[in-house]
């Protein structure tokens, strides 16, 4: 069986909507990150990634990691392009064309999304006030991810879905990583494909099983 390292408050959550789509099973260990806790080296603080234990899987200290049939695999995005092409369409590759689409749409949203989405999620926080500095981290994060968000925006007014006409890991990845900026108005207001399919993706079912799991965590 596939065992999961991680909380669904990481990116494991990209694991486990893959899992539930495919309808695979697995043994979830909930590794917590180190920084969420106050002394993660204390005796009776509970597996982290700081953890010695851990430390032997990923020696970066990073989760997700999984275990899979005896290949140990770290990076979420390279965990779930495994899965999908172990297991195949209609979440994998039907052939070598898609499954290089898949991986480019997925290199794009770590590459060019994720870093300034990830500064949304932690700095924008509603109902609360931000510094002057970081009121313009803000500022400069969205400015930056227009023209990426327009580019995917472009893409699925015309086509729907990232690869394929159809819902696949690509779409998977993407929107686990569109999800970060999800919060911040302003930039999502902009982009009305990118919302319709956002809300589409994450009205599935096996979205909505991980998404009950993952509130049902400590924050």
């Amino acid at each position: 069986m596939l065992v999961i390292h991680g909380v669904t408050r990481s990116r494991a959550s990209r694991i486990i909507w893959l899992c539930h789509e495919i309808g695979l099973p697995f043994r979830q260990v909930p590794v917590i990150q180190a920084y969420r806790l106050g002394d993660p080296d204390a005796p009776d603080a509970p597996l982290n990634t700081r953890s010695p234990a851990f430390l032997k899987l990923s020696p970066s200290g990073a989760i997700p990691v999984v275990e899979d049939d005896g290949l140990l695999l770290s990076e979420s995005y390279a965990i779930n392009h495994h899965l999908a092409r172990k297991h195949g369409a209609p979440f994998g590759p039907q052939d070598a064309s898609e499954d290089a689409l898949m991986m480019q749409w997925s290199f794009y949203a770590a590459t060019a999304i994720e870093p300034d989405a990830l500064t949304l999620l932690f700095l924008h926080s509603r109902g609360q006030a931000q510094s002057g500095e970081d009121q313009a981290l803000i500022a400069n994060a969205a400015e930056r991810l227009i023209r990426p968000f327009k580019v995917l925006d472009d893409h699925l007014a015309r086509h729907g879905y990232l690869v394929g006409g159809r819902f696949t890991v690509a779409d998977i990845n993407m929107a686990e990583t569109i999800r970060y900026a999800q919060g911040y108005g302003p930039l999502m207001e902009e982009f009305p494909a990118i919302r319709q399919w956002l809300a589409d993706a994450q009205a599935r079912p096996a979205f909505q099983q991980m998404w009950q799991a993952r509130l049902a965590e400590p924050e």
